[in-house]
């Protein structure tokens, strides 16, 4: 774990309150003890230490209190202030549209997606969506997924607060993508950029190109990538992406690749494009 994800519900007069999985993970897989020192990610984004000063056998309650001090804390490897700091100076935001699979590789785009930093995965009910798949996102099972964004954020080190929008038809996803457009400034083409993923050989879209165009790191501001289910995207939908949402067609000289595969692939290829090796 690189930090741990508080929400507002869990503070109370100053004080961190963990319960729960919270309570559990830290105590019996952490096997923290008082005066220990943790990264918190507090609502407002921010990233501070936090001591243990009580732990409640009776009650499995945690509670914690935010300490000016850096370093020292019991998590490992590189630390989340570190991913921060790395990451502060440039940053785009990443969206995906991923066209609905099965609920069990959706999870798994989801948190493949958090950890790579994605701020908005936007459900696309396309062409070759089941319904049952749309069902899957409601009720408890939205639930599900924001423990997934949680978990993936905490052991990633994202400081990225990612969230899971409703399932759209590929109409509105195009209209939510749009929408973060500043016409106005006629930035349009040089701020933000699209791509659709397509495992038909016969589309002329160029990633570089289309990153070089817009500017790079210092210029682009949004990114998007479009990716489809198990079926795929059909061409009227590559085309009405193209036509309406300014999506480049982008075809990768690979074996066809599942789903969850060309998710992964897609998203850090297209980072690694607009980074140019930062």
């Amino acid at each position: 774990m690189r930090q741990l994800i508080v929400e507002n519900r869990q503070i109370h007069k100053g004080l961190i309150q963990l319960e729960g999985k919270d309570y559990r993970y830290l105590r019996q897989v952490l096997r923290v003890r008082a005066g220990d020192m943790i990264s918190v990610r507090l609502p407002d984004g921010s990233l501070n230490n936090a001591t243990v000063a009580k732990i409640d056998e009776n009650n499995r309650c945690i509670t914690l209190q935010i300490c000016a001090a850096t370093g020292g804390t019991i998590t490992r490897g590189v630390q989340a202030e570190e991913i921060s700091a790395a990451g502060t100076s440039g940053r785009v935001e990443y969206w995906l549209f991923q066209f609905l699979p099965r609920p069990q590789k959706f999870e798994l785009i989801v948190r493949q997606a958090t950890e790579c930093g994605v701020a908005v995965i936007v459900p696309v009910i396309g062409e070759y969506t089941e319904k049952s798949s749309v069902q899957a996102l409601e009720g408890a099972k939205k639930e599900r997924l924001e423990r997934i964004i949680k978990e993936a954020r905490q052991q990633s080190g994202s400081p990225v607060d990612t969230r899971v929008t409703e399932p759209m038809s590929l109409e509105q996803a195009i209209d939510s993508w749009k929408r973060g457009f500043d016409t106005a400034s006629g930035l349009l083409n040089h701020q933000n950029v699209a791509f659709v993923l397509s495992e038909r050989d016969d589309c002329s879209g160029n990633l570089g190109g289309a990153v070089q165009k817009a500017g790079g790191l210092d210029k682009i501001k949004k990114a998007a990538i479009a990716v489809g289910s198990e079926g795929g995207i059909s061409p009227d939908e590559v085309r009405l992406l193209e036509e309406k949402g300014l999506f480049v067609p982008i075809h990768f000289a690979v074996n066809i690749l599942r789903c969850e595969t060309a998710a992964l692939y897609g998203i850090a290829a297209v980072q690694s494009m607009i980074l140019g090796g930062v």
